[in-house]
């Protein structure tokens, strides 16, 4: 189900101490995605996702925003989860949103995080999601890998979980020697368009004839089979999980919708600025900040 938010015309012009002004925000926070590790490695997870609306800051209150980097590529066969995106000011404190989790393999168990990364061909099962433990969640499960003999056979993994509110959990594996697919991250209406963000990568496929499983919506890669081939990485600034085999995540996303007339154009980290009717949008791709 889509989650479109509430987007009010206007803002609520209050004053705060000192003669500030008030008014209310929308924002949303994605982390970095989850990477994957060699040797029939499951699919990294899509990162957390959080969307807020209708929050009230006050004017001269800056926003420190942090954005996640994508969990890197592995050197041997441990993969690594995503890292945190936050944001942060006085009247806010700070909102984070967890890393999506590592695809597991045959000797590395799948990370916990933001959502759960794809589960390997020893234990079974996939990682866990919305390890903050939020209400509404910020992502699903890793999906289940194939347990096979010793310890290479029939090793296909799951898929990585999707992040947000709406995302799934990773798709067990398709059979003996095929990855799952990942899960589908959550779709926000935030810069005017409904988009997907924090897609699970796909599982990789045990050898030639096993395929990898389907990357998710929102920037999850697409799983390698057992010659590395035809995987992803997670797409940039989408939080997106790898389904490369060695690969990385894709980093995370924090979007801000702000009232136009209340617009000062007073931003650091040089984020991009599109207007959307009577709101201006500032996408930030890297850490910064917004002064309201």
């Amino acid at each position: 189900m889509p989650i479109l938010g509430s987007f009010g015309a206007g803002s609520k012009g209050g004053y705060g101490r000192g003669g500030a002004v008030k008014y209310d925000i929308d924002y949303l926070i994605v982390a970095g995605g989850g990477s994957q590790g060699f040797n029939s490695g499951g699919g990294g997870a899509g990162g957390g996702a959080r969307y807020f609306t209708a929050q009230e800051v006050e004017g001269g209150d800056t926003i420190t925003v942090t954005v996640g980097a994508g969990g890197s590529a592995p050197s041997d066969y441990n993969a690594s989860n995503g890292q945190d995106s936050s944001i942060s000011n006085s009247g806010l404190g700070t909102v984070s949103a967890s890393g999506g989790g590592a695809g597991g393999n045959f000797s590395v168990t799948p990370g916990q995080g933001g959502s759960g990364g794809g589960g390997n061909n020893n234990s079974g099962v996939g990682g866990s999601g919305n390890i903050g433990g939020y209400t509404p969640s910020e992502g699903g499960n890793g999906g289940t890998g194939n347990i096979g003999g010793a310890p290479y056979a029939n090793s296909a993994p799951g898929g990585g979980g999707g992040g947000g509110q709406s995302g799934q959990t990773g798709g067990n594996f398709r059979s003996a020697r095929q990855g799952g697919n990942g899960g589908n991250g959550t779709q926000f209406a935030i810069t005017g368009s409904q988009l997907y963000y924090a897609g699970g990568g796909g599982g990789s496929g045990y050898d030639p004839s096993g395929s990898g499983g389907t990357g998710g919506q929102g920037g999850g890669g697409n799983g390698s089979n057992f010659t590395y081939e035809d995987g992803q990485n997670g797409q940039a600034n989408t939080g997106g999980g790898c389904g490369l085999e060695g690969g990385q995540g894709g980093s995370g996303v924090v979007i801000i919708r702000v009232p136009a007339s209340r617009y000062p154009g007073t931003t650091t980290g040089s984020p991009t600025v599109t207007d959307d009717g009577a709101f201006k949008v500032i996408k930030f791709t890297g850490s910064g900040s917004y002064t309201p």
